[in-house]
């Protein structure tokens, strides 16, 4: 059943439900019409603000009753327009319900609302001694990140949001409360409802509170850089790394091109080859043994000037410089927009996928600089693109989808931590094929019935006639 765009008695409703905190202004509305994403705006038909479980749930049966569209917004970090209401309705803003509920030191774990940022849960942990490792750059908001499933640079030690989050409260597209867990750490109790909805992209549900696992401060952190003449020197030496087990926390690599883009951005020095940037967590002792093994790994596949740091400001100018790479590959080209994506491949695929991903971009006349989360065989493509040139765009759009086939051709997916949102959901299908999707597709219908939950995302418009 389709949605219908909002009617004047359901907006009636939802101004009676909160006042002033239900608007229809026209900045509003284009606030929340995209993400950072390449993909077009789209505007909502109003912008809601609850400040409750009670209040989201109330919001969704109205919609429900008037089959009018509800999409859950957060920062709008999203990266496929995950959050971009695409057929109007109601873009339900969640910044407001941005309390940190609980934090338990002896279980390693806390309770937040959906709106907590990423930096703002980090600075209530510190005093606690605590920390929550999930890094995608953005300072995103947790609801919005369980939501697309993200990960980011800490991924190889301490694992992704379908690793971390323990437990959820969620809304449903007919406005019920449900929750998907207890708070202890493991369970063989029923259906596993928490991974339904991380990286639903909020087409199942509402998250209204999550349960997530932290970890203590480690005792010493360290920071690396190492330059390889090759691509395939690096990846070679980060399999190698992986396999011996060799405890990193971070290894993330930088082509040349985007080193050079990111010097010229942010004014670092770092040398313009294929660069490793590489973090250690853990005590003096094991912190020291395992950049002392890892130098010796780097070595051994032409990995020159390993320079190390447990200074602060210097980890943190380092990695924010690694987080500003697609602002810095923008710049790289007058009236420029970000395309980025990503895929993700087996680690033993992936310097034969980088190194063909080189040659693409290259034989397209593509400006693109690849990052990579590589230890978990992650990584990310920034295109410098004029939206308003034709052949640049079909161009970039060319090398997008020869990325993915070639990712799905090594075993690999078409997203790693992006999501699927509007852009991915064809390269979906070929990469679960009809009988999985049809699955997906069964799930929606029984929980979404009006289909009125982030409509146009995730599955192909086929699977939900």
């Amino acid at each position: 059943m389709p949605t219908v765009p909002m009617s004047a008695d359901a907006l009636a409703e939802l101004r009676s439900l909160l006042g002033d905190r239900c608007t229809t202004n026209t900045t509003v509305r284009e606030h929340h019409a995209h993400d950072e994403s390449f993909h077009a705006p789209a505007m909502p038909d109003a912008v809601v603000y609850p400040h409750s479980t009670a209040e989201v749930a109330a919001v969704v049966s109205v919609c429900a009753r008037h089959r009018v569209a509800v999409v859950p917004f957060g920062a709008g970090t999203s990266m496929e327009a995950n959050c971009t209401p695409v057929l109007g309705g109601v873009s339900i803003d969640l910044s407001h319900m941005n309390q940190v509920l609980r934090i338990s030191g002896d279980d390693l774990d806390c309770t937040v609302q959906p709106g907590v940022h990423r930096v703002q849960l980090n600075e209530a942990l510190a005093p606690h001694g605590l920390f929550f490792p999930v890094d995608p750059g953005a300072d995103a908001t947790l609801g919005g990140m369980a939501s697309t499933g993200a990960s980011g640079t800490t991924t190889v030690k301490y694992g992704a949001m379908r690793q971390l989050v323990i437990a959820l409260t969620v809304v449903t597209p007919e406005g019920d409360v449900v929750t998907t867990a207890r708070r202890a750490r493991k369970t063989s109790a029923g259906y596993d409802l928490t991974h339904l909805f991380v990286g639903a992209e909020g087409t199942l549900g509402i998250i209204t509170e999550l349960t997530l696992r932290v970890f203590g401060i480690p005792e010493v952190i360290a920071a690396a850089t190492v330059r390889f003449p090759t691509v395939r020197d690096a990846v070679d030496a980060v399999i190698e790394t992986i396999q011996l087990g060799i405890d990193v926390a971070r290894i993330e690599l930088l082509d040349a091109t985007a080193v050079r883009a990111v010097n010229a951005y942010s004014g670092t020095e770092l040398p313009e080859q294929t660069l490793l940037l590489l973090e250690f967590h853990g005590t003096e002792t094991g912190t020291s043994h395992a950049i002392g093994q890892c130098r010796e790994v780097m070595r051994g596949h032409r990995g020159e000037s390993f320079e190390q740091t447990i200074d602060a400001a210097d980890r943190r100018r380092l990695w924010q410089a690694r987080h500003d790479a697609a602002l810095a590959c923008r710049a790289t080209k007058p009236g420029g927009s970000i395309f980025a994506t990503d895929v993700c491949v087996p680690i033993s695929a992936l310097a034969d996928a980088v190194e063909a991903t080189q040659r693409d971009l290259e034989q397209h006349g593509v400006f693109g600089a690849i990052l990579g989360h590589v230890g978990d065989g992650n990584y990310h493509v920034v295109m410098s693109v004029d939206r308003h040139d034709p052949d640049d765009v079909a161009a970039a759009e060319a090398v997008h989808d020869r990325l993915v086939h070639r990712a799905l051709d090594l075993g690999g997916t078409c997203t790693g931590e992006h999501g699927i949102g509007i852009g991915k959901r064809e390269h979906l299908a070929a990469e679960l094929g009809d009988g999985a999707l049809r699955v997906m597709a069964a799930v929606k219908r029984a929980l979404d019935p009006s289909g009125i939950m982030n409509p146009g995302k995730v599955l192909p418009d086929r699977y939900l006639r």
